[in-house]
């Protein structure tokens, strides 16, 4: 076994140790590892059996600034544990594997800060892309805060994704994937609305959050495209959680609403008003309907199994490394749409009193 050189101590060798043990300079070291100028053989010889024997690790923010090394991307989410965000990370890391990237994977619970400094962290590094998902708050402040990050990472070679967030202003340089979020809300309630239902719940998400904003207003333009006005009452807000759909469906029953179907914002939210629905003795759908929205995985292990809006976050994923590895260098703003399709299960039925 080797021993570093008492010149290294007890500490972490560098770069200036690798080249005392092999005779030559820094730099003759910093090119034999980069790979980026001609050496002889027997000089990378030495340099490597030096990083050997004082088990020298090369600094990552070294070698991106050098340009060389395993090119990265980030990918930045609130919650790790959302099974939507998760679906879409496994696309990225997919992906990004299959053409030589490694991924790197933040989650910043939703606070701004962290985001901004993890950012900060992959423009130094040189990261080819930061990949953010999710919705949020479509204010000035938001689009000000963005347009500054994707220029900053433009200046340094690298490129802002937007994934499920609002795009920024014309010309940025920003590659923004959607899904048709407000669309596939359209078709959902429009689904629900054919087959008789006229008083319908709809379980939200927070009233600033920009894809809880798109399902709403599906939801209100299935109903105005055919003549109806949704009672206000029957609009509540939450979050797309499982306790917020569990909480939102014992409030409505606790206040007697009336309503035959309940469009839930999410999946998770559907599970959760699920779980109240048959506590309350209520038969799904026999005595209500109800839909969510997503399509994750066990969706259609509920029971009943759950109509929804398939979204496909995995390809969203994929896409989006796909595109910001392919772009035009000095592109500007790059917007692409998928499509999202209602998935027809067990949990909608005509309304009691139309089957009578």
């Amino acid at each position: 076994m080797t021993r570093k050189s008492a010149d290294a101590g007890a500490g972490r060798s560098t770069i200036r140790d690798v080249a005392a043990r092999a005779g030559v300079s820094a730099s003759t070291v910093s090119r034999v590892l980069g790979g980026t100028y001609p050496t002889s053989g027997a000089t990378r010889t030495r340099v490597m059996r030096a990083v050997r024997e004082l088990d020298y690790v090369a600094d990552a923010r070294a070698k991106a600034v050098a340009g060389v090394g395993t090119p990265t991307l980030a990918f930045v989410l609130d919650d790790i544990t959302g099974p939507s965000f998760a679906l879409m990370a496994h696309g990225v890391e997919r992906e990004a594997s299959r053409l030589g990237h490694l991924c790197l994977v933040c989650s910043t619970d939703g606070d701004a800060r962290h985001e901004l400094d993890f950012i900060e962290t992959m423009r130094a590094h040189r990261a080819a892309a930061v990949i953010l998902v999710g919705g949020g708050a479509d204010t000035p402040e938001y689009r000000e805060r963005m347009g500054r990050v994707a220029d900053s990472l433009a200046s340094a070679g690298s490129r802002l994704v937007l994934c499920g967030r609002p795009p920024l202003a014309p010309g940025a340089p920003v590659t923004v994937i959607e899904y048709d979020n407000e669309g596939g809300a359209y078709a959902l309630c429009a689904h629900v609305l054919t087959q008789g239902h006229r008083r319908v719940l709809f379980l939200g998400g927070s009233p600033d959050h920009s894809t809880a904003q798109g399902r709403e207003r599906g939801y209100l333009a299935a109903h105005r495209d055919r003549g109806m006005g949704p009672d206000p009452a029957l609009r509540l807000s939450g979050d797309f959680t499982r306790d917020s759909g569990y909480r939102l469906m014992r409030r409505a029953l606790s206040q007697g609403l009336e309503f035959t179907a309940v469009i839930a914002a999410t999946d998770m939210v559907a599970a959760g008003a699920l779980t109240a629905a048959h506590e309350a003795g209520l038969d799904v759908p026999g005595d209500v309907s109800l839909v969510g929205y997503d399509d994750i995985p066990f969706a259609r292990d509920l029971h009943p199994a759950l109509t929804t809006v398939h979204v496909p976050y995995e390809e969203l994923g994929r896409l989006a490394v796909r595109t910001v590895l392919a772009r035009t260098p000095g592109a500007q703003d790059e917007h692409l749409l998928l499509g999202t399709h209602v998935v027809v299960r067990d949990s909608v039925a005509p309304p009691a009193d139309a089957r009578r």
